[in-house]
């Protein structure tokens, strides 16, 4: 029988234990559960909030364990007008119908706004989605930028240097101007946050706004010439790119500087 949130034990919540297993979305994970498909330890669970120890719990689905699923990575190239999400009440297309012919479950790497595209990555491995999407690590996010006027090089700067938004000052970010299109500047800005609406929220803050927003690369994975639209799996090399291994923890080979002698002083005489 699961237990309530002891710390220092692998827990996760029964919809979570079910959609990070590649089972399916949360929303589907909790309406089996309401449907008492869903068993813990031989024994019928119907509430979703409920904590399992990953360690000790067997969750079974239909009566068949619950197996984890295959590590699955993948680059899609979003197109503008749809949505980052799996479904939409309003019927708008999501990135979930450019999928339909992957039969395994994943979920996106952070968001793109609806009026965004370029490189979206998609996966079921919740460790290496948190590597990219938290800003903590700083991992870069590339895009393209087509502003609603001419910058000049003032507000560029400005952009570079940060800017203090709604939620607090943006981080330096790199920028460069690609060229002037119809005295409107079209350039490249790299950033290593994942604020909502960032760079919109940036270009408005130094006087202008966005007309065209392409993210163009993440990191060292670049969208290449994927049609918009099209997605791929990622190699192995890309991953670790990506994601590289944590350095081993290797002992300094200078050596240990000698201890201090102490000398003992003399009584003092008087």
């Amino acid at each position: 029988m699961p237990r309530s949130a002891p710390a220092q034990r692998p827990l996760k919540t029964l919809d979570r234990v079910l959609s990070k297993a590649g089972a399916g979305s949360r929303t589907e994970a909790r309406r089996w559960i309401g449907a008492g498909r869903v068993a813990v330890n031989g024994k019928v669970i119907q509430s979703p909030d409920l904590w399992v120890d990953l360690e000790r719990d067997q969750v079974t689905l239909d009566g068949r364990p619950l197996k984890p699923a295959r590590r699955i990575y993948l680059l899609l190239y979003k197109p503008k007008g749809y949505l980052t999400t799996y479904k939409d009440p309003q019927g708008r297309p999501t990135v979930y119908d450019l999928l339909q012919d992957l039969r395994e479950w994943v979920f996106p790497v952070g968001r793109l706004d609806r009026d965004t595209s370029g490189l979206l990555l998609l996966t079921n491995d919740a460790q290496f989605a948190e590597r990219i999407a938290n800003p903590a690590f700083k991992v870069p996010k590339t895009y393209l930028v087509k502003a609603s006027t001419y910058l000049t090089d003032e507000q560029l700067d400005r952009l570079a240097r940060g800017v203090t938004l709604s939620d607090g000052p943006t981080r330096p970010a790199q920028v460069r101007r690609l060229r002037e299109a119809g005295g409107k500047t079209v350039f490249e800005i790299t950033i290593t946050e994942g604020r909502n609406r960032q760079v919109r929220r940036m270009v408005e803050a130094v006087g202008s706004k966005v007309l065209k927003l392409v993210r163009t690369a993440i990191g060292p994975l670049a969208i290449g010439g994927l049609p918009i639209g099209g997605w791929r799996r990622l190699t192995p090399e890309e991953r670790r790119l990506l994601v590289p291994a944590p350095p081993a923890n290797r002992r300094s080979s200078k050596p240990h500087p000698a201890p201090r002698s102490r000398k003992r002083r003399p009584p003092k005489t008087k």
